[in-house]
């Protein structure tokens, strides 16, 4: 059988009608590979890196990470906990650079694999020589079909924007070179009809040929057959026609009383009670065994056409393992972007290797365990989702986002991680569950997450060093099987450790030293600190040992750290201070689990015989002290960002505010030309009815009314000019504006704003300052640097005077007790936090929102209630409900300089 590839598709040529030596495949061999058996250190390694893998408890973290796979590829690996490492710094940076991407990309046009099917056994299948059914090659060529429209996609996201292409390279660089085989899917498309599975006429010409001849071939048994029975029912032999297959061939029905009918027909079956028979007319008998030998052709054919697509399949296996491991990786960043989105990581930055030292600083801030943060934002997701199913997804997902963001701040609780350089060893003391081991795994799994690509829960840019060995001895070891107790299993753990170490390794060790004598177990933890502080990257460790946290007074290259304990409410803060040593706290702890106090007085008194001198005491309370008031400078400083921060908020807003004021005095100017221009209109109305009222009357009148007339219409026409007219009777020229000296409440011309006006709010003092509003701003300005508007402007615009001298008067008349009680209610500046929009709302929803804003709003504090111009409908109801309201003190109506808002004072 030969293969014509003309058209990229299959179908045999020149083939006899069966293809027998189809039926088998060919076996294709991969190369054989050298097995090299591992050297026992080779081995310890791997033992040692999965022990570790299961003490930092890495395959639950795998766990939550693979609820954000989209592959049945990548769920089943990573649920295996076998996401790849970076075996370097530069191949851990590859992979967090893929995560990047991917997160990019999500935030932009998310990417579905879900489409991409997992064909390992299909191709194993293939190769082994196993003939594929036509559901396994369309499950192949579906997800080649799969596979090229993703590349499809990321190329297409990436021409979208000049930009992207540099930011989606590392996932363009993973299929950059892959054959993604259309060839091979279009040969399969071409054969088979994948949605009926069905290999289709056009995949050779002998099976079209075959099925063409088989459906003539039927076509005239079926005539025969139908004429042979409407025969044999015409006579009696059957109740009704009947046309059956029986033993692979056509027959018809016939009574057994009638088989004369059929004088030369076949019997080939007969009904259970015998009284009909199925019977093969003479003349059908070549039709049938015709439709015999072309069934066996066609299915002899079909099964040389999957031979020969499986083949296809199995030729191009290497290709087609090696694009979906790619597709792996692909589906491995778009779930560590996913995990990374779900937790709120950041970036690590993974610090560069010199050839002379090993940069061991670590700065870490704000980082949160991982498996325990996992677990809080799926309690806080669950309890949100649950709290009321009734509602949409949307309003579930905002308060799932609410409840997350308010219960992450508490738990758990985030540290800080930060080691210089030059420092080899860190000792960490501290009193029980103080969170020691806890953060000692956290540095762990951070360590591990960077090496494998996945972003921290930490805060800002967490930076520290790739480790080529992660190594912890953490938990108890003691094994009865092995005759190991729990000094001998945590020791025979650290001896393999030290053999495997290198400059370049981080080293955890939980409580070194323990399970033995104190005095020997110092003695053997200081000795194993002093070996790693030369072998080692970083070892981090944890004591109750107070005499290894010596060792910083005479090497620089050890460092302490101490989990914080709480005095006041005897608990643990699960915060560590860095370069400080902690206490135990025993006693304290069994204290406030409730041991007996009679116990813990003898152990205090004992504790005091035993201790050499009491200066121990003295350091520990003055150790107390400073922690004390370095809580309270931590407090204050954390309450000095805080309001720092709001300021600037409130700097920015007011700022935003200020650059709007041009535009709102432009809209004043517009508004006061449209009601001059108006009032022209008015007064030219007026004028003309008056000439038009003289010129009817002076058809009719006589020579002597002329006169009267005149004088009528000239008076009418001068107490309408006299009416619009500006009452220029009082100006201020610039010579006399030094002694003007303006009033509460009279608006003025600011020249350092523009001349823009301006309202006075506060009269001169001895430093000649005014203090002066421009809409929602007040500024102090110096005495010369205003000017008073004439009298004809002083009408037309609306003097807020008489209101902010009623204010200064309800604020003097106020409580005896307090000299200014407007200073309670705070600066009256408005911003989006104490203002409340109603613009565009019906009356009675406007109602609504007023009501509960007043109920829940703050004591002593102003609301500006935004209500807008319109028509007025929803300003009346405001004012209505302010009026009457308990809560309300005051209110105060709109300015010319803040149209469509009122001001109202909470009680």
């Amino acid at each position: 059988m030969q293969l014509c590839n003309g058209n990229h598709f299959l179908y045999p040529q020149n083939s006899p009608i069966i293809y027998r030596h189809h039926r088998k495949l060919i076996r294709y061999c991969k190369p054989t590979v050298l097995a090299v058996a591992n050297s026992p250190k080779l081995r310890l390694s791997e033992s040692l890196q999965q022990e570790t893998l299961l003490s930092l408890e890495w395959p639950t973290l795998c766990h939550q990470l693979s609820s954000f796979t989209q592959t049945s590829m990548g769920h089943a690996v990573v649920q295996k906990a076998q996401i790849p490492f970076g075996k370097s710094l530069e191949e851990s940076q590859k992979l967090l650079n893929q995560t990047s991407a991917a997160l990019a990309m999500m935030q932009s046009q998310p990417l579905d694999l879900s489409a991409i099917e997992d064909i390992a056994g299909i191709l194993n299948s293939a190769v082994s020589g196993q003939l594929l059914s036509p559901s396994e090659i369309c499950a192949v060529r579906r997800t080649l079909r799969a596979v090229n429209n993703v590349w499809k996609k990321l190329t297409e996201a990436a021409e979208l924007d000049g930009d992207s292409l540099q930011r989606y390279s590392p996932l363009l660089e993973l299929l950059k070179n892959c054959n993604f085989l259309t060839e091979l899917e279009e040969k399969i498309g071409f054969c088979i009809d994948c949605k009926l599975l069905i290999i289709l006429d056009r995949a050779s010409e002998d099976l079209e040929l075959i099925r063409a001849e088989r459906k003539r071939n039927m076509e005239n048994l079926d005539s025969l057959l139908k004429k042979v029975a409407a025969q044999i029912f015409q006579a009696g032999g059957i109740d009704k026609p009947l046309i059956t297959k029986r033993r692979s061939r056509m027959c018809v029905g016939i009574k057994a009383s009638h088989k004369y009918l059929l004088p030369d027909g076949i019997a080939l079956n007969v009904s259970s009670s015998g009284a009909t028979y199925f019977m093969e007319p003479k003349e059908a008998v070549e039709f049938n065994n015709m439709e015999v030998r072309l069934s066996n052709s066609e299915i002899a054919e079909e099964t040389a056409i999957l031979s020969l697509l499986t083949a296809e399949i199995a030729k191009s296996e290497r290709k087609i393992k090696y694009l979906m491991d790619r597709v792996l990786e692909i589906d491995l960043a778009f779930a560590r972007a996913g995990f990374a989105q779900w937790m709120d990581g950041v970036c690590p930055i993974l610090s560069s290797q010199s050839h002379v030292s090993f940069d061991s600083s670590i700065n870490i801030e704000g980082i949160k365990h991982p498996l325990l943060l996992g677990s809080s934002l799926r309690s806080l997701s669950a309890a949100s989702s649950n709290s009321n199913p009734l509602k949409s997804d949307v309003e579930n997902s905002e308060m799932t986002v609410g409840s997350l963001s308010k219960g992450i701040s508490d738990f758990p609780v985030p540290i800080d991680i930060k080691v210089e350089c030059e420092t080899r060893v860190v000792v960490i003391t501290g009193p029980n569950t103080g969170g020691k081991t806890a953060s000692m795994k956290t540095l762990g799994l951070a360590s591990l997450m960077s090496k494998a690509g996945l972003y921290l829960p930490a805060k800002n840019h967490p930076r520290l060093p790739w480790f080529d060995l992660i190594l912890a001895d953490i938990g108890d070891h003691q094994s009865l099987e092995q005759n190991l107790s729990t000094f001998s299993g945590h020791i025979s753990r650290i001896v393999d450790i030290l053999e495997l170490v290198s400059r370049e390794s981080l080293v955890l060790i939980d409580e070194i030293g323990s399970g033995t004598d104190p005095s020997e177990g110092v003695a053997l933890a200081t000795s194993i600190l002093q070996y790693l502080r030369d072998r080692v990257g970083l070892a981090v460790v944890t004591t109750h040992y107070a005499d290894l946290s010596c060792l910083k007074d005479k090497d620089t290259r050890f460092e302490n750290a101490a989990t914080e304990f709480s005095l006041e409410t005897l608990r643990p803060t699960y915060r560590i201070l860095w370069g400080s040593t902690g206490d135990s706290n025993a006693l304290n702890i069994a204290k406030s689990i409730g041991f007996d106090r009679k116990i813990i007085q003898r152990a205090q008194k004992l504790v005091e015989r035993l201790r050499p001198e009491r200066q121990q005491h003295r350091k520990s309370e003055l150790y107390q002290s400073l922690m004390e008031e370095r809580r309270k400078l931590e407090s204050q400083a954390r309450t000095a960002a805080s309001l720092h921060a709001e300021i600037m908020d409130l700097y920015r807003e007011i700022e935003d505010e200020a650059k709007d004021l041009d535009r709102r005095a432009a809209h004043l100017k517009a508004k006061e030309t449209q009601q001059v221009q108006q009032e022209l209109n008015f007064a030219k109305v007026q004028i003309d009815t008056v000439v038009q009222d003289f010129e009817n009357r002076l058809r009719d009148a006589s020579a002597d009314e002329i006169n009267s007339l005149i004088k009528e219409s000239e008076s009418a026409i001068a107490a309408i000019v006299e009416a619009h007219r500006p009452d220029d009777d009082f100006s201020v020229s610039e010579t006399n504006t030094s002694s003007f000296t303006p009033q509460f409440g009279e608006q003025v011309h600011v020249k350092s704003l523009g001349d823009k006006l301006a309202t006075v709010v506060e009269v001169p003092g001895d430093d000649d300052s005014v203090l002066v509003q421009y809409g929602k701003m007040r500024v102090r300005v110096k005495k010369n640097n205003i000017r008073p508007i004439p009298n004809s402007k002083r009408k037309n615009a609306a003097n807020p005077a008489p209101r902010l001298r009623k204010q200064q008067e309800d604020r003097q008349s106020g409580s005896a007790g307090s000299s200014n009680e407007e200073a309670s209610y705070g600066p009256r500046v408005q911003t989006s936090k104490n203002s409340l929009d109603l613009r565009g709302m019906r009356v009675e929803e406007a109602s609504h929102q007023l009501d509960i804003a007043l109920a829940c709003w703050e004591s002593r504090s102003v609301l500006f209630v935004i209500h807008g111009m319109g028509t007025g409908v929803v300003k009346e109801r405001v004012l209505e409900i302010l009026r009457n309201h308990p809560r309300v003190a005051k209110y105060e109506q709109e300015s010319p300089m803040n149209y469509g808002c009122t001001v109202a004072y909470i009680k």
